[in-house]
């Protein structure tokens, strides 16, 4: 098999199992982020009054990844930057504008900020490098295997848009206004569990940290948000399931 159909049928087999990827990252980051808690020299930061600066850094870092995929989908229409593991590649149409008039894969640009946070807070830096890499091997394949399906479906319009649209680092020059207006009801249907996955995670490792250190100095700001984030999405998963308020005509 030549190089490039080979690159495409693993990107293929990747997209549908790309789910995965972030219980890898979370698993082995949890181990490593204890491991610090338990023996803090480990990380230079630890247990110093900037522990808690570079923790907010963070959780920043992932708080704009889940901007950059609610800005995103919010402006798609119905049938394209979805959540397509079972079905394969899907797009109705192309789309050129908004975000997509700066980077080809914001989607994936998201999720990687938003991974990049927890693997942050391990405080291993060899740690942050592999996780870097791996995302880089693995997603690469699947934009890949992506952008063969959008050549061949959209053709000469798809290489035109490509050619001035770089892959995954933003190039803000090129911007130009989303066709579509900004969608909350498709951004609550569609990302319900990003905000929430987020601040859960964030909290676990802070309250499994302070139980390996047996201490009780919680963040209640985390433990506030993920209540808060939690009770949302059951509300938004109710709605969804339920009802017919979050739907909207080719969004």
């Amino acid at each position: 098999m030549a190089l490039q159909e080979e690159f495409e049928e693993q990107g293929n087999w990747l997209f549908k199992y790309r789910s995965f990827l972030p219980l890898i990252v979370l698993i082995i980051g949890t181990a490593l982020y204890l491991r610090t808690e338990i023996y803090p020299e480990t990380f230079i930061l630890e247990e110093t009054p900037y522990e808690i600066y570079y923790e907010t850094i963070a959780l920043i870092i992932s708080l704009i990844g889940l901007f950059v995929r609610v800005y995103t989908v919010g402006h798609t229409p119905k049938n394209t930057s979805g959540r397509n593991t079972k079905q394969g590649q899907v797009a109705d149409t192309l789309n050129t504008t908004g975000i997509y008039s700066v980077v080809r894969h914001p989607l994936y640009l998201g999720n990687f900020l938003m991974w990049f946070g927890p693997a942050m807070l391990t405080g291993h830096f060899w740690f942050i490098i592999v996780f870097i890499l791996f995302y880089w091997v693995y997603y690469e394949r699947i934009m890949f295997a992506e952008e063969q399906f959008l050549r061949r479906k959209f053709e000469a319009r798809y290489l035109e848009w490509s050619k001035n649209v770089p892959a995954f680092i933003p190039n803000f020059k090129g911007f130009k206004k989303s066709d579509l207006p900004f969608s909350w009801k498709k951004v609550l249907k569609k990302e319900k569990n990003g905000l929430f996955a987020l601040f859960l995670i964030f909290c676990v490792f802070d309250l499994s940290g302070e139980f390996v250190q047996n201490t009780n100095d919680y963040n209640y700001f985390l433990i506030a948000m993920c209540l808060l984030t939690g009770f949302s999405y059951i509300v938004l998963k109710y709605l969804k399931n339920r009802t017919d308020l979050l739907n909207e005509v080719d969004r």
